[in-house]
């Protein structure tokens, strides 16, 4: 992974587009899991999510190193589309994103409104991403896809924000999608020289890195289908996975209830809207409550971005 100086240039780009988000220590949610519990607030960005950081330091790359690009194209279940067609619209870059079938309406609008071209294809992020590829060569389009390096070292500046100003956590819980968060999170955590531990949250019902953790090889399933979007994927980046083994002291699974209760606590705890994948930390925490009582944790809210109705009947089944 990239060396500190890296990761702080990288920082510098996302830094001269954002403020650095805010980590709060909430009363009532440490109350609730027997521990000091610090919150790094991914949900308070331009886009609502952790993802903005990445799409801003891909694109400065990409027009570093080939300043003629015509257009780029990637696949997404949201927020990874809002961060591209964000960086894009700001370098004056065409964007085209592909999304499956049924993806939030709220997440669609919102790419719309940067200007993006958004297609809808497949019934999954991975069918979208596999005709996003084929799109790419077809329109000849530059591919981005959604993990990659220079998107994990823009990703890493909120790592750097988060434990260097909560300093001494004992763990950071961090959801894992395609596994740009993780992946960040473990660099920022190495080049810093912190010995605070990272653990990755995976949906029960798109467990493909947590049994690829387990096994030590990558581990694709048939189905992703999860509340947490930002979290259902099927088939693991084996790079990410690489560095996840590396890195990461376990992968803990969340249900979808489990899920669904911590987007609750984190409204009554602290009045925050969490989408799925940025709840799944809270409710890995709590299911690991006991083990975890009395010590310094760190959760990263990874975003904010869900329907309105899929997230007033969360919040009336409580």
């Amino acid at each position: 992974m990239s060396n500190l100086s890296d990761l702080e240039a990288a920082a510098e780009i996302v830094h001269a587009v954002m403020p650095p988000t805010p980590q709060i220590c909430w009363p009532l949610l440490s109350e609730r899991a027997g521990a000091e519990v610090w919150v790094k607030h991914e949900n308070h960005t331009p886009i609502g999510a952790f993802k903005i950081r990445g799409g801003l330091t891909y694109m400065a790359e990409l027009a570093r190193r080939e300043p003629d690009i015509a257009s780029v194209i990637t696949a997404t279940r949201g927020n990874h589309g809002q961060s591209v067609g964000f960086a894009a619209r700001r370098a004056g870059v065409p964007a085209v994103i592909v999304v499956p079938h049924g993806n939030s309406v709220e997440k669609n609008r919102a790419m719309r409104a940067l200007g993006v071209e958004l297609i809808e294809h497949g019934h999954d992020f991975q069918a979208a991403y596999e005709y996003a590829m084929a799109l790419a060569e077809e329109r000849r389009l530059h591919p981005l896809r959604s993990f990659h390096p220079w998107l994990v070292r823009g990703v890493a500046s909120y790592g750097l924000e988060f434990l260097g100003d909560a300093p001494d956590l004992d763990t950071v819980y961090v959801p894992i999608g395609l596994g740009s968060g993780i992946c960040a999170t473990i660099a920022a955590r190495d080049a810093l020289g912190s010995k605070t531990k990272i653990v990755g949250v995976a949906a029960e019902n798109a467990a493909a890195y947590a049994l690829s953790f387990e096994r030590g090889t990558p581990v694709s399933t048939n189905a992703a289908d999860t509340i947490a979007d930002g979290m259902a994927c099927r088939v693991p980046v084996p790079e990410a996975l690489d560095a996840i083994l590396r890195g990461a002291e376990r992968i803990v699974t969340v249900s979808e209830g489990e899920i669904k209760a911590a987007m609750r606590a984190y409204f009554t705890d602290t009045h925050n809207l969490a989408e799925g994948a940025g709840a799944a930390p809270l409710a890995a925490l709590l299911k690991e409550r006991d083990t975890m009582a009395g010590k310094r944790v760190g959760l990263v809210l990874s975003g904010g971005n869900i329907d309105r109705p899929l997230y007033a009947a969360v919040l009336n089944e409580g």
